[in-house]
């Protein structure tokens, strides 16, 4: 699990194919000698899992399925990465419940100066677009914002300075694209109605309701 907290942006050192893998290696200077064989590295939101270490360039083996589904397809030698270790049991939960599971990519429509900050507005996916809600939280290329704008399909994010300067979001541009995670929470609701978990088998009807929350002691 992650917080969506970047530690530190890594880079691309190479990239090659090994069986039905790709395998990525990345240097990360914070993290020399506190990384072992696989311990789970979120790059770029994505979780991976350290197989290889050499002084402070860790590698990981990447699925065809996570280069299909993620922006990791697109990575070159020399690109820039957002990077976070997987969260301690006893620290701090500062951002928001991260898993590195990635819902999909969505391309960046406009980057604008709002009053308090930058705008990044993006193009949710069909998948993501009814997992994210008005003043949520919503991963970004591995980072925890909230979401400040909520039309359709199209999603804008506020962004600070600080997190600009200590993530790659500060490189991206209109028509790149980004990796999103959901909160997880609204998964295992969305798949508890998709499945008529809250459904009475002899009515038919919806057993989720305020008088059915009121009597189990949620409301």
């Amino acid at each position: 699990m992650f917080t969506g907290l970047v530690e530190t942006v890594g880079t691309v050192v190479s990239l090659r194919p090994a069986g039905m893998c790709t395998v990525i290696s990345f240097r990360a200077s914070l993290f020399a000698g506190k990384l072992v064989p696989g311990q789970s590295v979120a790059v770029c939101g994505a979780c991976l899992t350290v197989t290889a270490l050499e002084g402070d360039i860790f590698s990981a083996d990447v699925m065809p399925e996570t280069l299909k589904k993620t922006k990791l397809r697109s990575l070159r030698p020399g690109a820039r990465v957002n990077l976070e270790r997987a969260l301690r049991a006893d620290g701090r939960l500062d951002g928001h419940i991260v898993t590195g599971h990635i819902d999909g990519v969505a391309p960046v429509r406009e980057i604008s100066r709002g009053p308090d900050g930058f705008l990044l507005t993006f193009t949710l996916g069909r998948e993501t677009e009814p997992l994210v809600v008005p003043r949520g939280s919503v991963a970004v290329d591995g980072v925890s914002l909230t979401v400040a704008g909520l039309a359709g399909a199209s999603c804008t994010v506020g962004l600070i300075p600080a997190t600009l300067e200590a993530t790659t979001l500060g490189d991206i541009r209109p028509g790149d694209e980004v990796n999103i995670e959901t909160d997880i929470l609204g998964k295992y609701v969305r798949r508890l109605l998709e499945t008529g978990a809250f459904t009475n088998k002899n009515t038919g009807a919806s057993s989720l309701s305020p008088e059915s929350l009121r009597e189990a002691g949620w409301i």
